[in-house]
C-alpha cells in the first residue's frame, strides 16, 4: 500500500466491484475518506459503511458503482473550469460525480456550481 489513503481505498472499492464482491474492508482510514464515503452513500455508489474505531478500519457495502478514482495531481479548479474537468473525468453529462474540496468542506461538482465556488479536485466516481 502507498501513502495515499484515498487512492488506495478507492482502488480497493473498484477492484472489489470488478470481482463481484458485495463488501470490502479498508484498514487505513482518514477523516477525508469518511467524508468521501458520505458523499458516495448520498449518491448510492455505496449502500452503507461501518467504521470500526478500535481497529481503525471501515467496512463498505458496495452499491451501484462502476468506476471510482482519486484525481492525481489534485488540480485546483475555479468555478468556471468545473465543466472542463467534468468532461475530462466523467463519461457523459449527468452521469457521475466529481468530489471537490472547497473552503466550505467537501462537496459534489453540482453543489460547487450552485454555490459558485471552486476548490481542489479530490476524486470522481460513476
Amino acid at each position: 500500500m502507498s501513502q495515499d489513503i484515498i487512492a488506495d481505498a478507492l482502488n480497493m472499492i473498484k477492484n472489489a466491484k470488478r470481482v463481484g464482491k458485495e463488501s470490502v474492508e479498508i484498514e487505513k482510514i482518514s477523516d477525508l475518506l469518511i467524508e468521501i464515503l458520505k458523499i458516495m452513500k448520498q449518491k448510492d455508489a455505496i449502500k452503507k459503511y461501518k467504521i470500526n474505531p478500535k481497529e481503525k478500519s471501515v467496512e463498505i457495502t458496495l452499491g451501484d458503482i462502476s468506476e471510482c478514482k482519486a484525481v492525481k495531481p489534485r488540480f485546483t479548479v475555479q468555478k468556471g473550469e468545473i465543466d472542463k474537468y467534468e468532461r475530462r473525468y466523467l463519461p457523459a453529462r449527468g452521469i457521475g460525480t466529481l468530489i471537490i474540496s472547497t473552503n466550505k468542506g467537501l462537496m459534489t461538482h453540482e453543489e460547487a456550481l450552485a454555490e459558485g465556488t471552486g476548490g481542489c479536485l479530490i476524486a470522481y466516481f460513476y
